[in-house]
């Protein structure tokens, strides 16, 4: 009976009707007991004669079975899949493969996942990559979940954060009115008001308690079946608190097994019943998983122990160990440390070829619960397993180090000096995430100094090539390059291909950074590699440091391309977190183009995104904090002091250096000298040797107009628009800033200008100014005009937006941003064209030029950039 459920069923249905336009996902949320599972049944006997309908879900397990859900679908969908789970491919291959079999279906197929709050992470790191395709699939993936389960921390909340609104249903179940709860109650001995006080409307504990034979009604769900159970015979309760203990799908040799020949009888009478249900596999669950928690509650401590002894064992004698992660549950309930430490271990190194990080961390996690039981090695093994697999999923704290740190003294007294070395080069990038650069360089140099007393190798080589990033990481030039060049020449031993990606991104960008272009073919045959080989965070960390160069040293267009490239690489190889600080660095070139509304709205859009870390962010703050100093915006000193207060926290001068210029520039346009004038000392205090050749420019520039004596070092030569500066020539350092298209600059150096010449660059920096919408610039510039007797000859201020501060951040035309709308919600050509009412080879050439200017090579590509950066979709004018 489904009471109350109407809306439910439509919106399902028209989710489902709406494949015939595209892919979709129905989110069926509420809390335990709500009737998910009873709509969901519903909807299968009302669709499955249309649709191909695919069914699994996720148990409560200690630590789930890696894609367990998934592998499910694989072996209904397309058996063939399964193998790359047996053979433990890598995630990319898994997802590519899912989807192109979910491409392939032959009717239109819906997906059910019940239960998706107890998912593994691979299948939520799985369902995060189909859901942002789901368009081009012919597929509704109908997930359902506990909704006060799932909080901001929750591993499920990723997921829920990237899908596509245009082609998700929500469907929330409410608790029942209490109408619906007195037709329920119809017949019964129940008072329906007080059965509704009792149950609030949860359908599952109206059921329950309907069944309890009582006078009276039971106090709680607890209570109900506490009382089923003692009306049963001791058999069948001894079943169902045995089996209780097991969260996943039970077999029915396993039940056989467990009580020998009436094992059977006495499941199929708790399924006559209602306490058990079996599937057409001969599979036996309990009706509802608060059935079986409740029951599990009833067994005392001592008994729960040795029952899962007793299953454990079941499963060993039936062979049932391919499994791992049911071997593990029981184990872990049997307090075995023997059978815990052999198979956890086993159970991570399963889960990690799959690329499920986070489930092989628990394993080990679980196995090191039982370290004083190991012995040594295994110890020292388990410590250094569990540090790097918690290490990859950006858990750096404390914690970790220290079980690097008893690894180390485990493998230092087995004389294991090549496993010292690793674990010191571990604890090395470990505590430089944690912000502590001496202790970082610290372990990197006691790394080499273990692998130099032992035979050279490639892990020599890669802590090589770690110590050249620290030093390039902190403006050590000229030691990046060296330890650089050291590893390079020991991978040329070993050919080892990441070592050489990883150093030569390393020398590349210290060169760079320093001046030197000879780095940058350095840098293209790093991303070069890295993509040959397959190396995705490492092709991300290359667009990474090669776009960041570019824009610090003013090649724009280069930038603008490397960029487009690299933030369309990062988000089709779902690199969330490289994705959003590339695009910090795209708002840093939008800043510098003068496309101040661009730049503010991209760089707010990711301060808005959550789960990315301070660093991720940086970069993107200090251009919020910048642009809205040039806006004229109040709000810029507190991002402005936010801003220095998280680059001192990174403790890197690349982002402290940018941090305190802003302040100065925005105390400039404020003519505030006190605001300005300790980050300019701190700044000329600070040896010119960690500044590349414009930041030395913008310092000496802030300091002049500020009045402060300041000369260019000896040794040092400027970029050709400060040089001019210095020299005080600025109107033809106004047409340099502009030659490199930085109009913001080129205005700024124009109010500059004295004398005969002062009125006429004005009137330009006026025009300027207004082009882009910097209002503290054409503040400034009225002070000064009145201040020299010329302001009534500045035109007066235009109202609203100005042109060319309404460009989009693409740069994509009015029509075309139009169409990309239409597109980002799964239209084909034909059906933009028709609801534009234009002709489909026009169409065709707007999505065309839309995917060059996002830089994609298709359309699913184009949705996902829209899907990560949704400011591209947002309403602008041209």
């Amino acid at each position: 009976m489904l009471l109350e459920r109407e809306l439910a069923v439509e919106r399902f249905t028209n989710a489902a009707r709406g494949l015939t336009q595209a892919g979709g996902i129905v989110l069926v949320n509420g809390e335990a007991g709500i009737g998910k599972t009873t709509l969901l049944e519903s909807m299968h006997s009302r669709l499955s004669g249309e649709y191909a309908m695919l069914w699994s879900g996720c148990d409560p397990l200690f630590t789930p079975r890696p894609y367990g859900p998934i592998i499910d679908f694989a072996d209904k969908l397309a058996p063939s899949l399964l193998s790359l789970f047996d053979n433990g491919a890598p995630p990319n291959q898994i997802f590519a493969a899912f989807y192109k079999a979910l491409q392939s279906v032959n009717r239109p197929t819906i997906l059910v996942l019940e239960d998706a709050h107890w998912a593994d992470h691979a299948t939520l790191d799985l369902l995060k990559y189909v859901v942002r395709r789901i368009s081009f699939l012919p597929c509704l993936f109908c997930i359902s979940f506990r909704d006060d389960e799932v909080d901001v921390n929750h591993p499920m909340s990723t997921v829920l954060q990237v899908l596509p609104s245009a082609h998700t249903t929500r469907i929330a179940l409410p608790p029942l009115t209490e109408n619906a709860v007195q037709e329920m109650a119809s017949g019964s001995q129940y008072d329906a008001a007080r059965l509704y006080e009792v149950t609030s409307g949860n359908p599952f504990f109206v059921v329950e308690l309907l069944a309890c034979v009582e006078e009276s009604v039971p106090a709680s769900i607890r209570d109900a079946v506490a009382i089923r159970l003692t009306n049963l015979a001791d058999p069948e309760r001894h079943l169902l608190e045995t089996l209780s203990l097991i969260p996943y799908a039970i077999p029915s040799r396993l039940i056989e097994h467990l009580f020998g020949a009436s094992g059977d009888t006495l499941a199929m009478a708790c399924v006559a019943r209602k306490l058990l249900q079996c599937d057409a596999n001969g599979e036996f669950r309990f009706c509802h998983e608060l059935a079986r928690l409740a029951t599990l509650e009833s067994v005392p401590a001592t008994q729960k122990r040795r029952l899962h002894v007793k299953i454990l064992n079941a499963l060993s004698d039936l062979d049932l160990v391919d499994d791992l992660a049911w071997l593990v549950h029981h184990a872990e309930g049997a307090l075995d440390a023997e059978r815990v430490l052999h198979y956890a271990p086993l159970a991570a190194q399963s889960a990690a070829k799959l690329g499920a990080h986070k489930e092989a961390a628990s394993y080990y996690e679980k196995a090191l619960q039982f370290i004083e039981k190991a012995v040594p090695e295994a110890a020292a093994q388990l410590y250094e397993s569990w540090a790097y697999e918690v290490g990859l999923t950006s858990q750096m704290d404390r914690a970790v180090i220290e079980a690097r740190r008893h690894a180390i003294t485990l493998w230092r007294a087995l004389e294991r000096p090549d496993k010292v070395g690793e674990n010191l080069r571990y604890l090395s990038r470990l505590y430089w995430y944690q912000g502590e650069a001496a202790q970082a360089e610290q372990f990197a140099n006691e790394a080499i100094k273990t692998y130099e007393g032992i035979s050279a190798s490639s892990e020599l080589a890669m802590a090589y090539s770690m110590r050249s990033q620290l030093d390039m990481l902190n403006g050590r030039t000229l030691e990046a390059i060296d330890w650089g060049n050291k590893a390079l020449e020991l991978e040329q031993r070993f050919n080892q291909p990441q070592v050489r990606i990883h150093a030569l991104n390393n020398v590349g960008t210290a060169m760079v950074l320093s001046g030197d272009p000879q780095g940058e073919p350095l840098l293209e045959q790093s991303l070069s590699l890295a993509q040959k080989h397959g190396f995705h965070e490492d092709s991300a960390r290359v667009y990474t440091n090669y776009s960041d160069y570019c824009v610090r040293f003013k090649k724009l267009q280069k930038a603008e391309r490397l960029i487009s490239e690299g933030i369309a690489f990062d988000v089709s190889h779902d690199l969330d977190s490289w994705t959003y600080y590339l695009v910090g660095i795209q708002a840093q070139l939008r800043l510098e183009q003068g496309r101040l509304m661009d730049a503010q709205t991209i760089a707010a859009g990711v301060q808005t995104l959550t789960n990315q870390t301070l660093l991720m962010k940086l970069p993107s703050l200090l251009v919020l904090a910048r642009v809205k100093a040039r806006l004229a915006d109040s709000s810029h000193r507190e991002l402005q002091q936010k801003a220095l207060e998280h680059a001192k926290a990174i403790e890197e001068l690349q982002y402290i250096v940018p941090a305190r210029l802003g302040i100065i520039e925005a105390a400039w346009f404020d003519q505030e000298l006190k605001n300005a004038k300790p980050q300019i000392k701190w700044l000329l205090n600070l040896d010119d040797a960690f500044l590349n050749d414009w930041q030395l420019g913008e310092i000496i520039s802030w300091s002049k107009r500020f009045d402060l004596k300041v000369s260019v070092p000896s040794h040092r030569s400027l970029p050709k628009p400060y040089r001019l500066e210095y020299d005080g020539k600025f109107m033809q350092a106004a047409d340099a800033w502009l030659e490199l298209g930085m109009p913001f600059n080129a205005a700024t150096s124009l109010l500059m200008v004295s004398g005969d010449e002062s009125e006429s660059a004005y009137l330009k920096a006026n025009e300027l100014f207004e082009s882009i919408n910097a209002k503290a610039g054409l503040n400034l510039l009225r002070s000064f005009s009145a201040d020299q007797g010329f302001s009534g000859k500045i035109p007066r201020a235009k109202r609203g937006p100005y042109a060319k501060s309404r460009q989009h951040p693409a740069g994509l035309t009015a029509k075309e941003q139009e169409v990309l709308k239409h597109l980002a919600l799964g239209a084909s050509n034909q059906e933009i064209a028709s609801t534009l009412s234009r002709s489909q080879r026009t169409i065709e050439n707007h999505v065309s030029a839309i995917l060059q200017k996002l830089g994609v090579e298709n359309r699913i590509e184009a949705m996902l950039r829209v899907q990560n950066e949704p400011w591209l979709a947002s309403e602008t004018e041209n």
